[in-house]
């Protein structure tokens, strides 16, 4: 599809409109919705109900996305359908995440939907996005409304109704964007916990972006200023940026400084993007924090630049090169599994740090999957850990709840006879593993691990990322957070105090065995100051406490 070049923003939607939109077009627009929703990611990831670090259904919907684009990025096929059959493999290998695992459900739809159009029209666009909604809600056990899901639906209806009055797929796409824009601020309506917390649901608004970047590209808009130029201090994650360092980004810099005037946000942000990625900006109280990745030769200019827009008041460098380099050091550490023979069981768990993965190594488990928090594998991940195993009886232990469609979803693309017992945590895992016979039945010893997951308790500390209000506990951003089996219990400014409080609030009088594995944040001498806080609380408590590495979340407790 050749654009004409008098007006490109004008042009490039009278060609979409008066052309046919073939592969070549759909390659165009995927590119479109992935830049789009990577301009934003910051805005989908600190859409989390929990004030936690684990807020990375953008991070986890742009790295789909990115898999599914890399399909296609070479691709001459000019053939709609086939085009998007690529794409939904791509979406279908990379999926990362409860969010990345829809989101390739719905490509999926899509592509069973376009299968024989060899051009999008906007009834064929209208019947593809009713079709991905219905596979999405199918590849769901227990759909949830107030989510991506309920924003598919509505988006599907409104694409059914416009294209009942016109064939034009650029109107009919408008007609999505527009309801699915609307559809994610009702989520709160529909979802209580998304009330409480003062958010719209992430997934949602994933979605939102992904299609909204296609209609911008359209219309010859912007994709490079994020809508939501400013966020309030306390919900900025620089934590989540790491999760993914492009080539050039070799330093992170981020700059609090007090404007001398009103700041202009999208040249603020047009400057930056003169300089590097990852760009975020905050602001509580008249201070602003910028936060931005760059080359080596520009890790000064930031600092320059807001230097000349008002007063500087803190300023922090960091290496993230370095830093990606002692994370790959700490990966190498070799961590023997157990030999698995033809016709045994073989176990695959999922490890969020390497004092965890020897955990589970030490009780047999034949491969390991790095990920956990922040960190969710994809579908390939998993699904690579056990192919070139010597037997065709597998079991999963996602250990994330965010994991566990990842891993049902691996498990169906394989021959050989997979099991995923639906761990939800560590340490529901550890307990699972603990029932694991490598001669038994697999659906058996399946079932019988399963019913292991309730035999402990959970829980986990970390350091809150914003303000909120939740479960009747007040956060502020910074504070000591803990969770018991999901559900946030105590914020308290000392890690003693909320270990302590998280105990009691677990029954601790009642418990016998107490397991602490100690994350990446803490030296081992601040890790034995709390279990000596424990056992002067508790005495008749059983503490063992092992180097976890897991980062983010300072303990991980499991206790029975």
């Amino acid at each position: 599809m050749t654009i004409p070049s008098s007006n490109p923003r004008l042009s490039r939607r009278l060609a979409m409109e008066r052309f046919p939109i073939d592969g070549q077009a759909v390659k165009n627009l995927a590119w479109a919705g992935l830049e789009w929703l990577k301009t934003n990611q910051q805005t989908v990831n600190a859409l989390n109900v929990f004030p936690v670090p684990d807020g990375d259904t953008g991070t986890n919907m742009i790295l789909t996305m990115k898999k599914a684009y890399e399909e296609i990025e070479k691709s001459p096929e000019k053939h709609a359908g086939k085009m998007l059959a690529k794409l939904a493999q791509g979406a279908l290998m990379g999926a990362r995440g409860n969010s990345g695992v829809i989101l390739s459900q719905l490509w999926r739809g899509v592509a069973h939907g376009m299968e024989h159009e060899e051009a999008i029209t906007g009834k064929a666009l209208a019947r593809a996005l009713a079709n991905a909604r219905d596979t999405a809600y199918k590849g769901v056990v227990k759909p949830v409304e107030g989510t991506i899901l309920t924003v598919s639906k509505d988006l599907a209806a409104a694409a059914e109704k416009r294209a009942a009055t016109t064939d034009n797929a650029v109107e009919v796409l408008e007609a999505a964007v527009a309801e699915a824009a609307a559809s994610v601020e009702r989520t709160p309506d529909l979802l209580p916990i998304l009330k409480e917390a003062g958010v719209v649901d992430s997934g949602g608004k994933g979605l939102f972006f992904l299609l909204d970047g296609m209609l911008r590209w359209i219309n010859g808009e912007d994709l490079d200023t994020p809508v939501a130029g400013v966020q309030p201090l306390a919900s900025l994650n620089f934590d989540s940026a790491m999760d993914a360092v492009e080539e050039g980004q070799d330093y992170e810099v981020v700059v609090d400084f007090r404007p001398h005037k009103p700041l202009d946000i999208a040249s603020f942000y047009a400057g930056l993007e003169d300089m590097g990625t990852s760009i975020q900006v905050g602001e509580g109280e008249g201070m602003y924090r910028m936060h931005i990745h760059v080359p080596t030769e520009n890790r000064y200019k930031p600092i320059d630049y807001c230097i000349d827009l008002g007063t500087v008041t803190n300023v922090a460098i960091e290496n993230l090169m370095a830093q990606m380099d002692d994370i790959g050091a700490a990966a190498q550490q070799r961590i023997e599994v157990k030999p698995i023979k033809a016709n045994e069981i073989a176990v695959v768990a999922v490890a969020p740090g390497p004092g965890i993965a020897r955990t589970f190594a030490s009780l047999g488990v034949a491969a390991l999957v790095e990920g956990g928090q922040t960190m969710n594998p994809s579908t390939q991940d998993i699904l690579t850990s056990f192919e070139n195993l010597p037997t065709n009886k597998v079991i999963i232990l996602p250990n994330n709840k965010n994991i566990i469609l990842a891993a049902e979803q691996a498990a169906g693309l394989t021959v050989k006879q997979v099991k995923v017992v639906k761990s939800r945590s560590v340490p529901q895992g550890l307990s699972a593993m603990l029932r694991m016979l490598p001669d038994g039945d697999l659906d058996e010893v399946a079932a019988d691990m399963e019913s292991a997951l309730g035999d402990v308790e959970c829980g986990e500390i970390t350091t809150a990322t914003r303000d909120v209000e939740l479960d009747g506990v007040q956060v502020k951003n910074g504070s000591i957070i803990a969770l018991h089996n999901g559900k946030l219990i105590i914020s308290d400014p000392s890690l003693e105090t909320a270990m302590l409080g998280l105990l009691e609030g677990m029954g601790a009088d009642d418990l016998e065995i107490l397991t602490l594995f100690y994350g990446a944040s803490l030296r081992s001498d601040e890790a034995e100051a709390i279990v000596a806080a424990i056992a002067k609380k508790y005495p008749a408590l059983e503490v063992e406490l092992h180097e976890g590495g897991q980062p983010h979340y300072m303990f991980i407790l499991s206790a029975e």
